[in-house]
């Protein structure tokens, strides 16, 4: 097994988590009001990298690189001003979206290409 393979896996076992999580949380753990919120909709914006992320697409790897630190920082927001339940909700995001930044970030660098080492050697 590569070194990219195994980054893919850990990549979509975080995504998938990540959006179990969302759902669950603003779903029924500890939705802002009462029933849900759309809070929820957070979750389902996170599908729209799950099927490139899962076939190993080296573009949506880019840019879901750039997208999850917005859930990293809202992570780092509720754990740090929220406590009980959803402080260690906001505790497991932030740990899921660090990795899942993490496995993007070394999967992209796994899998360049001969021009791209090249040119990252130069600079």
């Amino acid at each position: 097994m590569t070194s990219a393979t195994r980054y893919q896996i850990a990549a979509s076992a975080c995504l998938v988590a990540l959006i179990f999580l969302c759902l669950a949380w603003e779903g029924w753990l500890a939705p802002l009001r009462p029933g849900g919120s759309w809070m929820v909709l957070k979750g389902a914006f996170l599908l729209i990298p799950l099927f490139g992320v899962l076939r190993g697409k080296r573009y949506t790897y880019k840019w879901l690189s750039l997208f999850i630190q917005f859930y990293l920082l809202e992570g780092l927001l509720r754990a740090t001003s929220d406590q009980g339940l959803i402080w260690q909700l906001a505790v497991v995001e932030t740990i899921l979206a660090a990795a899942l930044f993490i496995f993007t970030i070394l999967f992209v660098r796994a899998t360049r290409g001969p021009k791209e080492e090249k040119a990252a050697q130069q600079s």
